[in-house]
């Protein structure tokens, strides 16, 4: 068995390399990839050896040879196939270890990987006989099938090349938004193109499920862009039931809402109730607790079963008042006291405490 190792993200890279060795795996690997592997002491080829040519143009072309891509495209079913590798001296690689350059933190023409998607493609479209590892996530699981079989399962090739293909799309959706800023020598978008661009290239990725979707019986995920740690990503749940997408949905719209009210009227502290995406009310105030009564004075009705935002921080007088107050789904907040804390789970066991970054 032979792997074919070609990565940015070096996370875990030794480990798993001296794994696959430990597996009879012969390893292969590029520039920095074979660099890292040689200080850690991890025996391998360079690709250069395996294809006869050096490296060139600056790094720019190194693994796109026949050699790297007839054994990964070969199909092994196919004895013709077989045949051509046999001819021109072409092993089979059966592993392809592969992330791609990280365009989206300093895009540039040079941080557009070229090969690294010509692999990750070819060992996704070969799948049926090639695995392709993305992310050293996926490491550990791959390690531990192929020490306990030898080989990586259908389900796994298959799950590895949905991953791969949903890897290098993301890709492509970060260097098209960047050409549609105008790139490096093309003109900064018009009005028109700004707004609404000729095409729109959005690659998301399931952050987490909730509890259910728009109505019980319905399924619901969090989905962020590939790639991206927004704001939701450090929401800590303090106390209640799990979340649905409605309480995503409302609790986005407060947050959101009293952090524009925050902006727009500094010095002030600012409280919203949401209710199905419509404020019920929305309140600056004194103090915290002088804006949640504002807030809920305007509407206390509707704010039965709503999200309550609170620009700050929770503290025992606080959570007194809204526990008094209408039953809350939701109540987001900056911070909470653990008296606080402590108060609403006694008198509203179902509500969930969320603190989420200012």
């Amino acid at each position: 068995m032979r792997a074919l190792l070609s990565v940015w993200d070096k996370t875990g890279l030794v480990k798993f390399a001296a794994g696959l060795a430990t597996q009879g795996v012969e390893l292969v690997a590029s520039d920095g990839t074979a660099a890292a592997l040689s200080e850690a002491g991890v025996a391998h080829r360079d690709v250069a050896d395996v294809t006869g040519f050096p490296e060139m143009l600056g790094g720019r072309v190194k693994t796109l040879h026949p050699k790297i891509h007839g054994g990964i495209l070969a199909d092994r079913s196919q004895a013709q196939h077989m045949a051509d590798l046999e001819d021109n001296d072409i092993g089979l690689i059966d592993l392809v270890v592969c992330n791609l350059y990280p365009f989206s933190a300093d895009p540039s023409v040079e941080l557009i990987d070229i090969g690294g998607p010509a692999m990750v493609r070819a060992a996704a479209k070969n799948h049926q006989h090639v695995g392709v590892v993305t992310s050293p996530s996926q490491y550990a699981t791959v390690l531990d099938e192929l020490t306990a079989s030898g080989t990586l399962s259908n389900g796994t090739r298959h799950e590895l090349a949905r991953a791969a293909f949903a890897h290098t799309s993301a890709y492509d959706a970060q260097i098209v938004r960047w050409l549609d800023g105008g790139g490096v020598i093309g003109d900064a978008p018009g009005v028109t193109d700004a707004v609404v661009p000729q095409t729109l290239h959005l690659s998301l990725e399931r952050a987490n499920v909730v509890r259910y979707g728009e109505n019980p019986h319905q399924v619901g995920a969090r989905y962020r862009r590939s790639g991206s740690t927004p704001w939701w990503d450090g929401v800590i749940q303090h106390a209640g039931s799990a979340l649905s997408y409605l309480n995503l949905f409302d609790a986005d719209a407060a947050w959101r809402l009293v952090h524009e009210l925050n902006e727009d009227f500094p010095g002030f502290s600012c409280v919203a109730i949401i209710k199905h995406a419509n404020a019920s009310g929305a309140a600056l105030g004194s103090s915290l607790g002088d804006a949640f009564s504002k807030a809920l004075a305007a509407d206390a009705q509707s704010a039965f079963g709503g999200i309550v935002a609170i620009d700050g921080d929770v503290d025992g007088p606080l959570a007194e008042l809204i526990a008094a107050g209408p039953q809350a789904d939701v109540i987001i907040a900056s911070s909470f006291r653990e008296e606080a804390i402590a108060l609403l789970v006694a008198r509203r066991k179902a509500t969930r405490l969320l603190s989420a970054p200012v």
